[in-house]
């Protein structure tokens, strides 16, 4: 019986460190993203399968955070081995067209490459970014650091174990936001919360 117990207190652990987004379709309210501090930042890394739109933030074999994202139509986000070169919380974009949308929590692996928060489509998307809802893209902004390692592939191993518990997230007609929304500086503020819970 207390075999029992564990094995299902565990499973309760894994569904609510994956339950990042109780509202599909909601870019607003509802949806809630867990993530937990690393014991050691050093070794925190990230994993992204192209296939399932899933970014996992691991330590070791830890679970950090997994979500949903948007990557890249046609393969645009590519694959490799890389790591974080720049972080900028309130960046915005600079080129046309629809120069100053805020790109906020700009976590950048190549130039002109970033995971940032945006709408999360339930297929690949963007021009080769990984867009991440604004709840996500905050903690995964805390949990990575210049030099965390990066790793693109189609699939990942995690795939077949905690992509299993990723919560599925539709914001393909959600409507932009108000412009004056948008392009004041409070559009930079955390969700409300501790970003990271502590274990």
């Amino acid at each position: 019986m207390k075999h029992f117990l564990n094995t299902i207190l565990a499973l309760a652990g894994v569904t609510l460190l994956s339950s990042c987004g109780n509202q599909i379709g909601s870019s607003t309210g509802g949806y809630k993203c867990t993530a937990y501090a690393p014991n050691n930042p050093a070794a925190v890394r990230v994993k992204v399968s192209t296939s399932t739109q899933h970014i996992y933030v691991m330590e070791g074999d830890r679970l950090l955070m997994a979500v949903q994202g948007c990557v890249g139509a046609s393969g645009a986000t590519g694959s490799g081995n890389y790591s974080i070169i720049e972080k900028i919380k309130d960046k915005r974009r600079v080129s046309q067209p629809d120069a100053g949308y805020p790109m906020a929590y700009w976590c950048a692996w190549k130039p002109a490459y970033g995971f940032h928060e945006g709408f999360v489509h339930p297929y690949p998307r963007t021009h080769g970014c990984i867009r991440l809802h604004r709840e996500a893209a905050a903690r995964f902004y805390a949990l990575v650091r210049i030099g965390t390692p990066v790793n693109i592939a189609s699939s990942q191993p995690e795939d077949a174990t905690h992509g299993r518990t990723v919560r599925k997230l539709d914001q393909s007609r959600d409507p932009d936001p108000p412009r004056e929304v948008m392009m004041a500086s409070s559009w930079f503020k955390d969700p409300a919360g501790p970003l990271l819970i502590k274990q």
